[in-house]
């Protein structure tokens, strides 16, 4: 069965990642006339979850990992009941390539009538004795479905990973296997020799290029093309694909930047989105890592935005940049568990493999009231994802400052160039970038 191409972000998604996958599927669909689908490498945080509601879009797919599963190779042929006669079943057989699915009334299956089943149950029916032998043909086809069917078919889930069963299904002997859904009902059949050969999820991956960061079984998908504003860490790929990392403060800005190349305007919604990305990536335009070219993009992502008639109409950039970054902000409604984890960036560098995640905050007292609990947080998070260290970044969006808490952390680090302070955490004045502040001077240390 064909498959979308899917456009997909990192794990742990923020608003850029999402953002950037709901406008580049827009573009190759408008553009270019692919069957594209964004996708989501995990769930959408509270800032992406308020800006996808407040503009009407959906969530994107979640793609939990690119491995094949029994729902690629299946196709979903026409069925009868057991009681029906077998005629019915033979008149299926002859359009399907020899395969009839009996199905019970519930919609669970009951068995196969195939090439091999019909004639063994034929064989049985006449045997060797000659009155046998005359039976007439309308008669054997007259008799119930069930009594030709073959019941103990194998059945596999249709989200089922194939990797995970292969063993099994070379050790069957058949040639076709049901395929059922969750609640054991019938949604298709698949033949051997497919399963041994799945089509490959075709992906896209924008807002990263680190093979860390992105969906699991990434190898065993067709890579197209990287669309990124990072650090370089790509995967390989057998041949060549589409690669363009840029200078530039979201992923947001060089999907809106060809959008205008296509002679297009983004829908209003998908103009929003970008924009809220685009936002919260560079801090309404403050991040260090802002640059001209975001500036422009964001007033390109506004006159699409904010027409007559969008829900953002009567918004600017400063009010919908601030209405962004307050949703996403503050750490009262949120678990400490969900704070070290919901932005978080694993990375390998100097021997040590480490996650350093961000949250943000409008007042920088809120970590006082919370490290306790933070620090708990962030070591049962390193303990679980069996790092290194970790660290976490909490960024006063207002003030444009960040503290830092460290969990586990080599001596090297204790070089960096941030203030100590009497609660353990570190004071990083003017630092509000994990990308291109915090994480350039964590890298110069371990690999130094």
């Amino acid at each position: 069965m064909p498959t979308p191409i899917y456009v997909i972000g990192h794990v742990n998604p923020d608003t850029d990642s999402i953002a950037a996958a709901l406008g580049y599927a827009w573009l190759l669909r408008e553009r270019d006339g692919l069957d594209t689908l964004a996708a989501r490498a995990g769930a959408v945080n509270p800032q992406t979850s308020w800006v996808l509601k407040y503009l009407g879009l959906e969530t994107p797919v979640l793609l939990a990992d690119a491995s094949p599963r029994f729902e690629s190779v299946m196709r979903r042929l026409d069925t009868t009941t057991p009681e029906r006669p077998l005629h019915e079943a033979w008149s299926i057989a002859t359009r399907t390539g020899g395969i009839a699915p009996i199905l019970n009334h519930d919609g669970t299956p009951y068995g196969l009538v195939t090439g091999r089943s019909m004639f063994e149950f034929i064989s049985h029916l006449v045997g060797p004795h000659p009155k046998q032998q005359e039976t007439k043909l309308s008669d054997i086809l007259n008799t119930p479905c069930r009594q030709a069917a073959e019941t103990n078919i194998h059945r596999f889930q249709a989200s089922t990973r194939i990797r995970d069963v292969l063993n099994r299904v070379l050790r069957q002997e058949e040639d076709e296997f049901l395929v059922i859904d969750e609640a054991g009902r019938y949604v298709g059949i698949c033949r051997q020799k497919d399963v041994l050969n799945p089509p490959r999820l075709q992906i896209i991956l924008v807002d990263h290029n680190e093979p860390g960061q992105a969906v699991s079984s990434l190898d065993e998908a067709e890579l197209l093309e990287i669309l990124d504003h990072h650090r370089l860490g790509n995967p390989s790929t057998h041949t060549p694909i589409r690669f363009t990392v840029d200078v530039v403060g979201s992923t947001s800005t060089l999907v809106s930047e060809r959008i205008e190349d296509a002679g297009l305007s983004a829908p209003p919604a998908h103009a929003g989105i970008m924009l809220a990305g685009l936002l919260s990536d560079t801090l309404i335009l403050t991040s260090p890592t802002t640059t001209e070219r975001d500036r422009m993009a964001a007033e390109r992502l506004a006159r699409w935005a904010f027409v007559s008639g969008s829900v953002l109409s009567e918004e600017t950039i400063r009010s919908y940049g601030e209405k962004v970054l307050s949703a996403g902000s503050g750490l009262r409604a949120r678990a400490p568990s969900e704070v070290v984890s919901s932005d978080m960036k694993v990375y390998t560098s100097g021997g040590y493999h480490f996650a350093i995640s961000q949250a943000e905050v409008t007042d920088l007292y809120e970590v006082t009231e919370h490290l306790s609990a933070l620090t708990e947080a962030l070591g049962l998070f390193r303990e679980s994802k069996s790092l290194d260290f970790a660290m976490l970044m909490v960024t006063d969006v207002v003030s444009g400052s960040s503290i830092l808490m460290m969990d586990n952390p080599p001596p090297i680090l204790d070089d960096l160039p941030y203030p100590l302070l009497p609660n353990g955490t570190r004071q990083a004045e003017g630092i509000v970038s994990r990308k291109k502040q915090l994480l350039p001077a964590v890298l110069g240390l371990l690999e130094a």
